[in-house]
């Protein structure tokens, strides 16, 4: 009976695979930290912003709405659609969270309650801009969500004009993440979706211009 030929390099080879995946995934995600906005490029709430048919604001922090209803009052947008929203809310009880006047506020917010991730704020807003007739949003969101935010709002509405408004959490460390743990989690996470987002949207694409192909 002839004995199984072992192949006593292929857990070697593995191990260096396996070691040349890493380098390249945190090489990516050393380009990745230089997209994400630095503090001091945020875009400041002040009379000279520019001016957007609509704000929308992705929930998951205080900063992001508090800004949103700043841009709004200040006249710098007409409406806010604020997507991700818990079913159970209503606006009266997210304007009472605010120092703004809630009678005067609440005619121009509008919740969405659809989306639970990133990719569906995208098509949940993507509906609401359409049914709006709305041009250009200003898009809020934390500086550390930005980039993926702005991947996928783009793909959802490639016709809309978006202008991106990053907030900046103070227990987000971005500058310094390799000495928080968990910062550094937190964008190491962001960085894997990042990734997963464009593998498949192009994976979209493909099909889509396959499918386009065989229809003619």
């Amino acid at each position: 009976m002839a004995r199984r030929r072992r192949h006593p390099l292929t857990f070697a080879r593995l191990l260096v695979l396996g070691l040349i995946l890493t380098v390249i995934w945190f090489a990516g995600f050393l380009y990745f930290l230089n997209f994400l906005p630095a503090r001091d490029s945020a875009s400041l709430i002040n009379d000279d912003l520019e001016t957007t048919d609509a704000v929308v604001v992705l929930t998951g922090g205080t900063l992001r709405l508090d800004a949103g209803l700043a841009i709004l009052d200040q006249g710098s947008a007409e409406k806010l659609f604020v997507s991700g929203v818990h079913r159970g809310v209503e606006v009266s009880e997210l304007l009472r969270q605010s120092r703004l006047n809630p009678d005067r506020m609440a005619c121009c917010v509008v919740l969405g309650y659809e989306a639970s991730d990133t990719t569906g704020n995208a098509g949940e807003t993507a509906q609401w801009v359409a049914e709006e007739g709305v041009d250009t949003i200003r898009l809020v969101t934390a500086g550390y969500h930005m980039p993926r935010s702005l991947l996928e709002f783009r793909a959802a509405m490639p016709e809309i004009t978006i202008v991106p408004h990053p907030v900046f959490p103070t227990h987000v460390k971005v500058e310094d993440w390799y000495l928080y743990s968990g910062t550094a989690e937190l964008l190491f996470g962001e960085y894997t979706k990042s990734l997963l987002a464009i593998a498949r949207l192009k994976i979209h694409n493909m099909l889509t211009g396959m499918m386009g192909k065989e229809a003619e």
